[in-house]
């Protein structure tokens, strides 16, 4: 009788991570926040209740974590190996190049359907509203800060302007745009964004 090879618990656990994913993203674009439950979850990715709360505390942490995956996965999709903002030595350049991997994002429907949903009860739900900030929103943020302050380094912005202000000048707008469908996105759009916010709307 040949033995047969030990199952691998690594790849079984990566393969019910990966479903856990999923059904979360497409349970809160279908139903909405309140109606996701970790027990809903668990029955459309067909594992049991017990393995997500072995991983995660509340539906809230599989969903915030499941966007950093989808975000992972739409960086390395753009040709990136995470999401960073280059750093070419020119800025508008730069800041187009990722602004443009954001509308694709948010005219992906894996990412806008579960992503409006959530943006949509962090309105509402303070603690879950805060969340979503500080563990998605705010360090992709903080990354604009970053490449705002080398171009200050390399003299291309003044030294005495908040680069956490300043970055609001194109990533609030397009935001705002994207969420009260005030008109379409596109890369025309936020290649303008940049091209306003850096070089204003003054006579030059």
């Amino acid at each position: 009788m040949v033995d047969k090879p030990a199952p691998d618990a690594t790849r079984r656990s990566e393969k019910s991570r990966r479903a856990i994913y999923a059904a979360a993203l497409a349970l809160v674009g279908e139903v909405g926040y309140p109606r996701t439950t970790v027990e809903g979850i668990a029955a459309r990715a067909g594992v049991g209740k017990q393995t997500i709360y072995r991983w995660w505390s509340s539906k809230a942490d599989v969903l915030l974590e499941a966007f950093l995956n989808l975000s992972r996965q739409a960086a390395q999709e753009a040709g990136q190996e995470s999401y960073v903002i280059p750093d070419t030595g020119d800025l508008a350049a730069d800041l187009k190049a990722v602004l443009r991997i954001t509308v694709d994002q948010l005219l992906d429907p894996r990412f806008a359907v579960p992503s409006r949903a959530l943006a949509v009860e962090g309105l509402v739900n303070e603690q879950l509203g805060r969340e979503f900030v500080s563990t998605l929103l705010e360090p992709q943020l903080q990354l604009y800060v970053a490449r705002l302050r080398s171009a200050q380094d390399a003299g291309q912005v003044r030294h005495d302007v908040d680069p956490r202000i300043a970055l609001e000048l194109f990533v609030s707008p397009l935001a705002q745009r994207w969420l009260q469908r005030t008109g379409p996105i596109s890369y025309a759009y936020t290649d303008t964004l940049v091209e306003y916010a850096l070089h204003g709307i003054a006579p030059r």
